[in-house]
């Protein structure tokens, strides 16, 4: 037995929208592909993490965590050479990116000056695979209640 079937299974929330971690892995496992490059600051000013730590500030990121949301001891361990993985999805006709796994990764990038990160890109089609609605119909996947590994 693995450790991985004891894993609870991750989600990443956004609006009305809980997208799969588990399902995407298994998606670019099954369709390889060679992972793009991530601007790291970009992406963690667009998160608020460059904030995240100024208790000053008053503001919240809309996409980014809470800043009691962010485990940071944990974030200073993650193995920055796993790919992060960027949901791509459709918004008036044209195409959003998003990040639904790799958070706590972004942030020790930030926190350490790593200019780029390795990222896993879904199209808007996979990225449909792993979207699943919240709220209508009435079943909406779990919250986690466990910490997470690496989001």
């Amino acid at each position: 037995m693995t450790g991985n079937q004891h894993r609870p299974q991750q989600w990443f929330y956004f609006g009305p929208w809980a997208f799969s971690i588990d399902e995407a892995e298994r998606l670019i496992a099954d369709r390889p592909r060679e992972p793009h490059t991530l601007d790291v600051a970009v992406w963690a000013n667009a998160y608020g993490l460059t904030t995240i730590d100024d208790l000053a500030l008053g503001s919240v990121s809309l996409i980014g965590p809470t800043r009691d949301g962010l485990d940071r001891e944990y974030a200073m361990g993650v193995d920055l050479t796993k790919p992060v993985i960027v949901a791509t999805l459709e918004t008036n006709g044209e195409p959003a990116a998003l990040l639904i796994d790799g958070v706590h990764r972004l942030y020790r990038a930030w926190r350490e000056h790593v200019a780029h990160l390795p990222a896993y890109v879904l199209d808007i089609a996979e990225t449909q695979q792993i979207k699943h609605d919240r709220v209508i119909g009435g079943t909406s996947p779990r919250r986690r209640t466990t910490p997470p590994r690496d989001c």
